[in-house]
């Protein structure tokens, strides 16, 4: 599993051809990607350190605070080109992504455990469809982390 992380002053999901629209204020915007051999282990993993890490300013100014800490909010929105494969030629591969019947279930899994986690529902994106995503990066604060190599 591979996420991008951002920390926002408010973001926004439109899909256009389904009439929704999805914002959050001040929080986390999360891309997740996944791969076929993404476990429960995996999400949870994930779920847990994206809410706990500490990118949020205390009142001194040093990032020190999680979202949590802040009552922040989160939006996560499935992104397969995470997996894209440049190496060769011009055109990425995204082999390594997980299929819409793997990807799916294992991005609902993915919601419900960072609702749960954080205790209040979080913005979404709709699966596969045509997104329109506009947010406002705060610092600006970036994180990309990845299951399958923990300890970048």
């Amino acid at each position: 599993m591979r996420t991008v992380i951002q920390r926002v002053e408010n973001a926004t999901v439109t899909v256009a051809a389904e009439n929704y629209t999805s914002a959050i204020g001040p929080g986390l915007m999360a891309l997740v990607a996944f791969e076929e051999e993404d476990t429960l282990e995996d999400l949870e993993w994930l779920a847990r350190k994206m809410l706990a890490m500490r990118i949020f300013d205390d009142e001194e100014g040093v990032m020190n605070r999680s979202v949590m800490d802040v009552g922040g909010e989160v939006m996560l929105v499935s992104q397969f080109t995470l997996y894209a494969k440049t190496a060769k030629g011009n055109r990425p591969s995204y082999i390594r992504a997980a299929k819409p019947e793997i990807s799916v279930p294992l991005y609902n899994k993915f919601v419900s455990l960072v609702e749960d986690l954080l205790g209040k529902p979080v913005g979404k994106g709709i699966f596969g469809a045509d997104m329109k995503i506009a947010l406002v990066n705060d610092g600006p604060v970036t994180i990309v982390m990845d299951t399958k190599n923990r300890n970048i």
